[in-house]
């Protein structure tokens, strides 16, 4: 493979293992929430990222003064990257990891060291602590790395090689079924003669153990730093002869086997894919549920809606009530008009709009107790319909009351009811308590009463006394109009008797017959007068009741609403436990079929790495 083509395929690795990466930590957020999947898949989705999130795992294990740290030191051209010395230094598992710049995080058990190394780019390392406490103290955190390993460097100091620790390490790592290269460090302590003596039997103790010839490096760390200077320029010679190279070397060529790779990358990409399955299925086996729910929403909100239809009836009903009394009493008032103007009585309404010209109408008043409309209304018992209008108006604050307390009582059993039916795991997410509310707010029709009364008042006074002004009006101008009609009689008369003047006393006489016709007419205008009043009146009376109505209506609404919203919080936790369970059942879904087709992508390409073309594709 030429440096070109190597070049591409660790692009086309890496992009692809950036899209796994943000895919697996998209589904890490969705899976932990999903109901009922456990927490198995959410430790596989971490295992997977984990995966993702390293290009290339390399974990160094062996001996607490074996030189781990030393060669990671000298890999990533350093000399206190990682502590050393003779003594126990690491009593912590490390990953080194590349960064913009050198940091270091904490984490439980485990530190992660950020360094701007372009090794690190292609590969992350583990350095853990002397194999004497691994296994005891890191057993769990260690048995985890191993399982995620690509490759395991076990390291023993050159001049104690293959002591029985390390062959019993050595059977351990074989149940890893992991890549095992043997490194042994500080050869420089050695001869040569003495380091293919050392080799050699490493290889035959090793080959016994494994059942296969394994890998066996030679190294020597105090070597390799010295291969670097200090402007950062490497002795590739040294840097060669210390053996570190072949950590670099077999990096690049494991970042060159296409298979390798795609197996690398194939790991996260099946258990993500695993997992995504099995959250798919939970989420969709929660459908039913889920219907069950929104079944429950829609009986609620149908059931709300029955009872504003309820109780906008009630209120309607009493509006007509209202309407009907205001008809009646206009009805009643009509006639009572319409009596004070019939023809029958024209004579007398005349003689009482002369007592109202000459000064004594007072008196004449008094006798029918200060006002002949009220006397007539009362006569036709106009008021007793406005009067009812508090009874009918006082009635319905209790009933929207009752109704709103009973149906609350009703919708809170039905909640308690559905609420024990769900399952446990449901059951606990129900924040808050159903119950039915200790206080209930009248104020809403409290404050009508005044604008009702006012109203009332109107009807019966203001409209009585509109009717009287009106009526004395009408007999003043009668009154003066059949005066002036008679004194103009009596002018014709005094000019010219009857016979002074022989026949054109018939002319005066035909004059007289016509004033007396137009007094007449005068009083039969009374009858038309008094329909205009009474139509006049039974308008204004609609128009109040009109009013009433509306002052009703927009009072009764508000305690509507509020009876609504006593209803709606009286049941809150059900209700928003249902609407929380939709929008998040919704949202899973939503984001789990996006993922899935991301999975579906992610497999095609890697199904075609290293192949022609695909880079151009995934860029």
């Amino acid at each position: 493979m030429t440096p070109e083509t190597s070049t591409k395929l660790a692009a086309e690795y890496d992009t692809l293992r950036r899209r796994e990466h943000e895919l697996i930590t998209d589904l890490l957020d969705i899976v932990p929430k999903i109901d009922g999947l456990g927490e198995e898949r959410v430790s596989q989705m971490r295992d997977a990222l984990f995966h993702a999130d390293h290009p290339y795992l390399i974990v160094l294990m062996g001996p607490y003064n074996a030189g781990k740290s030393s060669i990671i030191n000298a890999l990533l051209g350093t000399t206190d990257l990682l502590p050393v010395g003779p003594t126990p230094t690491t009593d912590r598992i490390t990953i080194l990891r590349y960064g913009e710049q050198a940091s270091r995080t904490r984490s439980g058990d485990v530190d992660t060291v950020f360094y701007p190394s372009p090794l690190l780019q292609k590969v992350s390392f583990v350095d853990t602590p002397g194999l004497e406490s691994i296994f005891r103290e890191h057993e769990e955190i260690t048995r985890r790395f191993l399982h995620r390993s690509d490759t395991v460097l076990l390291v023993m100091m050159a001049t104690q090689a293959m002591t029985q620790h390390n062959l019993d390490y050595i059977r351990t790592l074989k149940e890893y079924g992991k890549q095992v290269i043997l490194i042994l460090n500080q050869v420089d302590l050695l001869t040569p003669e003495e380091r293919e003596t050392v080799r050699q039997y490493v290889t035959d103790q090793a080959r016994t153990e494994l059942g296969k010839n394994p890998e066996v490096w030679l190294m020597s760390s105090r070597e390799a730093i010295d291969a670097r200077h200090a402007d950062g320029t490497v002795d590739e010679e040294k840097w060669a002869a210390s053996g570190i190279k072949q950590i670099e070397n077999y990096v690049d060529t494991q970042l060159s086997d296409v298979p390798r790779l795609r197996q690398k990358l194939q790991t996260p990409l099946n258990i993500a894919q695993n997992v995504h399955g099995a959250a798919l299925n939970a989420v969709r086996g929660g459908q039913s549920a889920l219907d069950q729910y929104q079944s429950i929403a829609q009986n609620v909100e149908q059931q709300l809606t029955v009872f504003r239809r309820e109780s906008d009836k009630v209120v309607t009903q009493t509006t007509d009530e209202v309407k009907a009394k205001f008809e009646d009493a206009s009805k009643r008032g009509a006639e009572a008009i319409h009596e004070q103007f019939q023809f029958s009585r024209a004579l007398g309404s005349m003689f009482r709009g002369l007592a109202e010209l000459v000064g004594l109408s007072s008196i004449a008043r008094s006798t029918s107790g200060g006002s002949y409309t009220r006397a007539a209304f009362e006569r036709h018992k106009v008021f007793e319909p406005i009067a009812e209008l508090p009874i009918i108006a006082d009635k319905l604050p209790p009933r929207l009351e009752g109704k709103d307390l009973q149906d609350t009582d009703d919708l809170v059993k039905y909640a308690k009811k559905e609420i024990d039916a769900l399952p446990a795991l449901i059951k606990s997410k129900v924040i808050g308590t159903v119950q039915t509310p200790t206080r209930y707010d009248r104020t809403a029709m409290q404050g009508m009463r005044n604008e009702l009364q006012t109203l009332e008042d109107e009807a019966r006074i203001v409209e009585t006394e509109k009717i009287e002004r009106a009526l004395r009006n009408s007999l003043l101008y009668l009154a003066a109009y059949e005066i002036i009609m008679l004194v103009f009689a009596i002018f014709i008369w005094q000019a010219n008797p009857f016979g002074t003047t022989g026949n054109g006393g018939s002319t005066e006489l035909i004059v007289i017959i016509v004033i007396l016709g137009l007094m007449l007419l005068g009083l039969a205008f009374l009858p038309l007068r008094g329909r205009q009043l009474a139509n006049e009146y039974v308008k204004r009376m609609q128009v109040l009741a009109g009013k009433y109505s509306d002052i009703l209506t927009r009072a009764a609404n508000k305690q509507i609403d509020y009876g609504m919203n006593l209803r709606r919080d009286a049941i809150a936790p059900l209700t928003r436990l249902i609407d929380a369970q939709t929008e998040i059942h919704t949202g899973q879904l939503q984001r789990l079929q996006t993922a899935g087709e991301q999975l579906v992508k992610i497999e095609g390409d890697l199904t075609a790495l290293g192949k022609p073309g695909l880079l151009g594709i995934l860029r």
